[in-house]
């Protein structure tokens, strides 16, 4: 079966990010200085926020980056029981080969109830010595301040069509399709500036 694009186009690097130098520059200074906060990414979908959480993990533990990443997505698991089992477990316990603390890359944690997100505030209160939060949302204003508070709050922009056209012309290229600009404009009026779903339309056109 052929691999999913979103996945085999997946920015590897810093610089592979479009459309949020300043972010990434920051971004990239805290992992130089192997500093990580609390980190809040805000913003619409499909413009690189889960791309640039694994890029952190994988930046700070290199071949280790699994082991020391746990990563959830808040929709699929809303209630209080998996930030007081899954989350808290992974949280009591120290980083493998590595004395900095683990990442826990919560996604779309804007679909948490607000009794989930008081229990992962005093997971974050708790066990800091051991880990460090990156939290995903559309919506910051979802997000309770006990926990904002606690984090450092990046807001995304929607991407401009330029990158997108960018990122599908280096698409084609590669998979030998033939796609125009004016195609291109149209995918990204649709998407809304939304990176994956434009890789995800190319896809199944391409079948």
């Amino acid at each position: 079966m052929d691999q999913i694009w979103t996945e085999k186009y997946r920015p590897l690097d810093f610089n592979e990010i479009y459309g949020q130098k300043e972010i990434v520059d920051r971004i990239r200074a805290m992992v130089e200085n192997r500093n990580l906060p609390h980190i809040l990414f805000a913003g619409p979908p499909g413009i690189g926020k889960s791309s640039l959480a694994l890029i952190i993990a994988k930046k700070l533990f290199g071949k280790d980056w699994r082991e020391n990443l746990l990563e959830t997505n808040a929709s699929d698991a809303r209630g209080i029981d998996n930030i007081r089992n899954e989350v808290k477990e992974f949280s009591k316990t120290k980083s493998i080969n590595s004395a900095l603390p683990k990442i826990i890359f919560l996604d779309e944690c804007d679909a948490l109830t607000r009794e989930a997100q008081q229990a992962l505030r005093r997971i974050m209160e708790i066990y800091a010595s051991n880990v460090r939060f990156i939290l995903s949302c559309n919506y910051s204003s979802k997000i309770i301040e006990a926990i904002q508070s606690r984090c450092t709050v990046f807001r995304f922009k929607r991407l401009g069509l330029d990158p997108v056209r960018e990122v599908a012309h280096r698409i084609a290229k590669e998979e030998k399709l033939k796609i125009s600009d004016k195609a291109i404009d149209a995918l990204y009026d649709i998407s809304e500036g939304d990176l994956r779903r434009v890789i995800n339309i190319i896809q199944s056109s391409a079948v």
